[in-house]
């Protein structure tokens, strides 16, 4: 048998074509996507021909279609039957007629030419079907690995041969590891700014692919002959961990053969490469859009009118989804369309920014080409250009000869125009070298060198500005060659270092943050080096301790940490670094899995010594959850350095994402404080200690003494980073303060900004701002056996708009000052909108230029206010009045929907779209896998107040699929809907308008005399005093000649003696009314009927005495309460659940006492004595909060 076995295997070897011969084969494949579940909607496609081979010369084949079919089906599996494509199959046919030549020989086909007019889908679908007949057949082995070429990419495949004796044939099985390709046809895009996490990855994956191909090959006199083969790939997607739900992509093949004899005309054919599946770089569709992109210019145009126009009263969330299509169009646009349509767009401010806005979606180098001809042209301005720059930049595809294009900006004058655009270009350009870099190893030098020679310009000219910038773009950047250039700003590293401003050297160090996963060892070494020394400043060492920790030191390195912080001296170094450690002690995120254990015994280790240390030193603190199920976690950090002062140095907040095992820094805000600090340098001694209230007085009057304040640097520099790259940087001076409340100020005259503001409102003014916006584009792109693309995409984008309109009546008007103001009657009416939509899209499936077939999951948030109101305002006598109309008919605040729905789409029938819900609206929903017994909701309640005829409603909505325990996914697979929203109160009668009155003093406004009275009786009930009203508040519906609504409030300022007594009273308003609430500042209240029916008094104390344990102390009092705040029953039951030591015994009635005793830096002690139980605590902090 082996001896049988092994000579066949010698007589077949690789599969063979005589190029004498023609071969004719039948093929059909299909693709579907879905969840396998029978009671779901699933889209899918299916495509049928007959295709030839017919030998030119040995190795020099020709390949001949026909008979193309193309069916599409969207309905639930097993129920619903495939319907024919007619014009897709038409479109297909007529590019599959034109003859197809590629080179084979042994078993392996090298290249692949079509005639020029042939698409890429068709020809990617062409190497689909050549890709069955590359196998490569072992003549010794029946198991094997080899690393071949193939549609995937270059990749690994495993093999296994079998005989089947009978037939005379070998059966070869081929499993394929696309997951892992040397050289994958695999394309991320929008992605480098969100690094891997391989520690997540080992929890669970959210993208599972496999790949197996089974063959029957024959042997014949010429070779191996395949006579059938089959391909079965599926792929698992989910948004979170795929061992919950997925989507499903199957291909199946079926090949025969039968040996005719014919020949065939190719005519010019050109090469097309061989069988690696191959993207365009110019032109990838987006998956939720098909439209017809054939004369882009005008399609533009009238989309950008519609988008302006439709969002000026409201907030269109049908137009809202057009953003993509108009991204769509701009991106087929030619570089000279982008010239037309900034010609016609120039002159109309709302089109134009709506232009501006979108264009730079166009991610390759026709954007760059177009913004740089208006950076020298100097036709935008200053705004317009950081703001286009900066997005165009980050959405850029970072090839070769874009980064080239995008350094010419950082020669041009416009540039260096104003600081901030100065700025925003330089750390763009950064940003765009960091993404260049991410897909380039290595990477050139020449890409980094304008910041190299930048931060040299910057250090030999002495310029802090100049350094500073250029370090935070090299940070940026994150390119290896520029450590050597950095170290120039190090202490310890470079002579005269350390005398460069404090600032610089911190920029120096962030600097390293990206660079710290590029190359950890270097970074670790020199932060390290730094940290170690105890001549720096506080605030290096501090940053130096955070980027070292952001390596993901050994435990050998967090040991050294350990002992230089066991001899530390200076208590901001030692606590800061400690709050960092322990953070991550806590940490439960994947990557920092390895990280918290060494932490967790550096704790052990530091905790006797550190563990004290209060917020009056540097600390940072860390939050962080993470869910396995859902591969989805969140992580914030506040770091907070100070240098000898209680006024922090720094003050930086960070947020990341963690999901699909990936993470993402999206946002992080910091505030560089040295200029504040030095102003207060030696003026307040108690700056090193606790405030008090004189100190806080001391702080406004040098704050108020602008003369002083310096200015050669700033007084604060603030910067944001998104998505981990700092975007914006920019600097506040004395000066511009100065300048700010010099605008505002009562003396200023017609020379002030504000000035000209007022005179505009008198006249009557509008303003209206829409601004569209896609935040990301994150895609991945892998071919199919089939040759097509299967796709996961995710896509973001925001529209913004508002619209306000003012007029204001000035009596007397002001004449030469603004001051003039505070003795006018000013009456002001303004109405308009703000309002935004946020629409999310993740697409699954099948998306090419011709058609697609996939999954989407689509949300839309929308949040609006719309606004209408009268102010009347006179300072002078402290009367301030505003009328509000309420809401006629349903008004809409916030709303969010989302649905996952099955979709067909193909190019030639655009709108005969198909997108079903993939939960159907049928009995059919019910049928099949159980559903959870809350797998439907719906939820309306409103809370009316009917005496301003206004009512507040939520409603929610939720349909869900099966097993939402088991499967994460399915949380989000099926119908959500959820608003809250104003309407007309039911019942309550018209209110014409809503009116709120606030006077200030001792004069009160006409009807409140009863409010008045009673506080006269009181005062004369209790002690011989009079009240004098400081404030008084009345809100009431009118609607009249029905009597006064509402509810009325005055403040009273009491004698010294009494000050602790009754301050202040709320009424409601009206003859038969006489609830009241009463208050005063030892947080007594009483209400009900004249403040007599129900009271509680609260009061809280601390103790914090040197000989003792800080402590605090809560008693709550009360007499009658209403049945619904009598909760003391139900205190014994929750308290024995969270882990209280219970004692019954007799303690005071209607009385809480409440007792917190720190029993050491980590843990408490509390007692809680209530009426007929004491409940005892005694554990660690951190176990209370687990329980």
């Amino acid at each position: 048998m082996l001896r049988l076995y092994l000579c066949l295997l010698v007589a077949l070897a690789d599969p063979f074509l005589n190029s004498k011969k023609t071969y004719e084969y039948k093929y059909e494949g299909l693709v579907r996507v879905g969840r396998e579940l029978p009671d779901l909607i699933e889209s899918a496609l299916k495509l049928r021909c007959t295709f030839k081979i017919i030998g030119e010369s040995p190795q020099t084949f020709v390949l001949q279609i026909s008979n193309v079919d193309v069916e599409d089906f969207n309905g639930l599996p097993r129920k619903s039957v495939f319907s024919p494509s007619q014009k897709l199959t038409k479109r297909l046919s007529a590019e599959f007629s034109q003859p197809v030549v590629f080179e084979f020989s042994k078993g392996q086909i090298t290249d692949i030419r079509t005639a020029p007019g042939v698409s890429n889908t068709v020809v990617n679908i062409v190497r689909g079907i050549l890709g069955f007949l590359q196998v490569t057949v072992k003549t010794t082995q029946r198991f094997y690995e080899l690393v071949e070429l193939g549609i995937h990419g270059v990749c690994q495949s495993s093999y296994t041969v079998e005989e089947d004796n009978n037939a005379k044939e070998l059966k070869v099985t081929q499993m394929v590891d696309i997951t892992n390709c040397q050289q994958p046809a695999a394309l991320y895009r929008g992605m480098a700014l969100a690094p891997e996490d391989k520690f997540s990855k080992q929890r669970g994956e959210s993208v599972v692919s496999t790949v197996k191909h089974t063959y029957t090959v024959k042997s014949t006199a010429d070779g191996g002959l395949i006579t059938k083969a089959f391909a079965q790939e599926r792929q698992y997607f989910s948004p979170f961990n795929v061992k919950g739900g997925n989507s499903r992509m199957l291909a199946l093949y079926l090949l025969k053969v039968s040996d005719t004899t014919d020949k065939i005309v190719t005519g010019q054919v050109q090469s097309r490469g061989n069988l690696m599946y191959r993207t365009e770089k110019v032109f990838n569709p987006i998956p939720v859009v098909m439209i017809n992109l054939n004369e882009p210019v005008p399609k533009i145009l009238d989309l950008i009118k519609r988008l302006a126009q439709a969002n000026i009263y409201q907030v269109d969330s049908s137009s809202s989804t057009e953003v993509l299509n108009l991204i769509q169009l701009l991106r087929v646009a030619t570089r000279d369309n982008l010239d037309q349509l900034w010609k016609q767009v120039l002159g109309n401010d709302e089109h134009r920014r709506g232009f501006l806005d979108l264009v730079v979606e166009v991610t390759d180098e026709r954007i760059l080409k177009f913004l740089e001809t208006r950076f020298k042209a100097a036709d935008i301005t200053a705004n317009e250009a950081g703001q286009a720059l900066v997005v165009a930049f980050n959405h850029l595809s970072a090839e070769p000869v874009s980064v080239a294009l995008a350094q010419e900006f950082l020669s041009i004058p416009l540039s260096k125009s104003q600081p901030l655009l100065w700025n925003t270009v330089v750390l763009a350009y950064g940003s765009l070298v960091y993404r260049y870099c991410v897909y380039t190893d290595p990477c050139p030098v020449t890409v980094v060198q304008p910041l190299l020679d930048m931060a040299t310009s910057g250090l030999s000219k002495n310029s802090e500005e100049d350094m500073i910038l250029a370090l935070k773009a090299l940070g940026n950047a994150a390119h290896p060659s520029s450590i050597k250039t950095l170290l120039k700003f190090l202490p310890g590293y470079t002579s005269g270092a350390e005398k460069l401003p404090t600032r610089v050297q911190s920029a120096a160090v962030l600097a390293f943050r990206l660079l710290a996963s590029r190359d950890p060892h270097n970074v670790q070494d020199i932060v390290l080096n730094l940290f170690v020394q105890r001549t720096l400043p506080a605030e290096i060492r501090m940053l130096a301790c955070m980027v070292l920790l952001e390596t993901k030191p050994s435990i050998a390195l967090i040991s050294v940490i350990s002992e230089v912080l066991l001899e530390e001296t200076d208590l901001q170094v030692a606590s800061f670094s400690y709050s960092l450690l322990k953070g991550i002690a806590k940490s439960r995120t994947p990557d920092n899995q390895h990280l918290s254990t060494a932490c967790n015994i550096a704790m052990k280790i530091l905790n006797p010594k550190l563990g004290h240390l209060s917020y009056r030193y540097s600390k940072n603190m860390h939050f962080d959850w993470f869910h396995d199920d859902f591969l989805f976690g969140t992580s914030a950090d506040i770091y907070m350095l100070k240098n000898e002062s209680l006024i922090p140095t720094k003050l930086m907040l960070k947020g990341k994402i963690h999901f699909i095992g990936r993470i993402l820094q999206f946002l992080e805000l910091g505030v560089h404080a040295d200029g504040i600090k030095e102003l207060f340098a030696g003026k307040i001694p108690q700056l090193k200690k606790d405030l008090g209230i004189t100190d806080f007085a001391t702080i406004m009057k040098i704050l108020s003494d602008w003369q002083n304040l310096p200015k050669d640097r700033p007084l604060l520099t603030a910067y944001a980073r998104v998505f981990g790259q700092e975007a914006f940087l920019m600097d506040v001076s004395g000066d511009s303060i100065q300048s700010i409340i010099k605008s505002f100020s009562a003396s200023a005259g017609k020379e002030s900004m504000v000035w000209q503001k007022i005179q505009d409102v008198q006249k009557g003014t509008s303003w209206h701002w829409t601004k569209p916006h896609l935040v990301y584009e994150a895609r991945f792109i892998q071919p199919a056996c089939l040759g097509l693309p299967v796709e996961i995409s995710k896509y973001y984008s925001i529209v913004n708009a508002v619209t306000m309109k003012a007029k204001a009546e000035i009596n007397p008007p002001p004449k030469e000052h603004l001051g003039e103001l505070l003795s006018s009657d000013i009456s002001l009416h303004t109405d308009g909108f703000a309002g935004v939509t946020k629409d999310h899209f993740v697409f699954h499936g099948i998306n090419t230029d011709l058609f697609q077939c996939g999954v989407e999951l689509k949300s839309k948030i929308i949040s609006a206010l719309p606004w209408a109101f009268d102010l009347k305002i006179n300072i002078k006598e402290h009367k301030y009045e505003m009328n509000l109309t309420p809401s006629k008919t349903v008004t809409e605040l916030f709303s969010v929907n989302s649905d996952v729905f099955a979709v067909l789409r193909n190019i030639e029938d655009p709108s005969l779209f198909k997108i079903t819900p993939m939960m159907p609206e049928t009995a059919d929903s019910q049928q099949g896998l159980p559903l959870t017994e809350d797998s439907e909701v719906k939820f309306r309640q409103c809370a009316d107040a009917k005496i301003y005829g206004t009512a507040v409603c939520i409603e929610a909505e939720a349909k869900r699929a099966h097993y939402l325990h088991e499967y994460p996914l399915y949380y989000f697979l099926g119908r959500t809907r959820f608003s809250y929203q104003l309407e007309p109160a039911k019942g309550a009668k018209p209110i014409e308008k809503i009116q709120i009155q606030v006077t200030a003093g001792r004069k009160h406004p006409p009807g409140v005399s009863e409010i008045m009275n009673f506080t006269h009786r009181v005062f004369k009930q209790l002690f011989n005093a009079t009240p004098e009203p400081v404030v008084t508040v009345k809100a009431l519906g009118l609607s009249l000649p029905a009597k006064l609504l509402g509810y009325e409030g005055v403040a009273f300022n009491l004698p010294t003696a009494q000050r602790d007594n009754i301050e202040m009273i709320v009424s409601e308003v009206g003859e038969e009314a006489n609830w009241k609430i009463c208050a005063n500042v030892k947080a007594h209240l009483r209400w009900g009927a004249e403040c007599q029916t129900y009271d509680v008094s609260m009061r809280v104390s601390a103790a914090c005495q040197p000989e003792s344990k800080p402590s605090i102390h809560t008693k709550i009092n009360w007499g009658a309460l209403p049945s619904v705040f009598i909760m003391i029953e139900y205190v014994p039951g929750i308290s024995y659940i969270m882990g209280f030591y219970q004692k019954y015994e007799k303690n005071q009635e209607r009385q809480a006492a409440v007792t917190v005793v720190a029993s050491s830096p980590e843990t408490f002690d509390m007692r809680v004595k209530i009426p007929e139980v004491t409940l005892i605590w005694a554990k660690s902090t951190n176990d209370l909060f687990k329980t």
